[in-house]
C-alpha cells in the first residue's frame, strides 16, 4: 500500500504539472496573462512607427493597450492611449480598417 506522504507529493505533482502546461497552452494561443505595457511613450513618434497592435482592455489587463513596433528595430513600446498624437494615429487606422 503507497504511504500518505508519496500519494499526496504525487498529486502536488500532477497539479502542478497541470497548471504549467494549462499556462503554457494559453500562451501558445496568445492570450496574455497580464498587462503588456508597464510604461507608456507620450511623446510624438510617429514617424518611426511600422505597425500599431491594439489590445483591448479584457479580463487580464483594464487598460486598453496600444504597442507600436518601430520600423528600424523591431523594438515595442507602449504609447500613452492619452496622447494627443496617439488619439489621431488610432482614428487614422480606425478610419482605414472602415473603407
Amino acid at each position: 500500500m503507497m504511504s500518505s506522504k508519496v500519494f499526496a507529493t504525487s498529486i502536488v505533482v500532477l497539479l502542478a504539472f497541470l497548471a504549467i502546461s494549462e499556462g503554457m497552452s494559453l500562451r501558445s494561443l496568445g492570450v496574455e496573462l497580464h498587462c503588456r505595457c508597464i510604461q507608456t511613450e507620450s511623446k510624438p513618434i510617429g514617424r518611426h512607427i511600422g505597425k500599431v497592435e491594439l489590445i483591448p482592455a479584457n479580463s487580464h489587463c483594464e487598460e486598453t493597450e496600444i504597442i507600436a513596433t518601430l520600423k528600424k528595430t523591431g523594438q515595442e513600446v507602449c504609447l500613452d492611449p492619452e496622447a494627443p498624437w496617439v488619439k489621431k494615429v488610432i482614428q487614422k487606422i480606425l478610419s482605414n480598417r472602415r473603407r
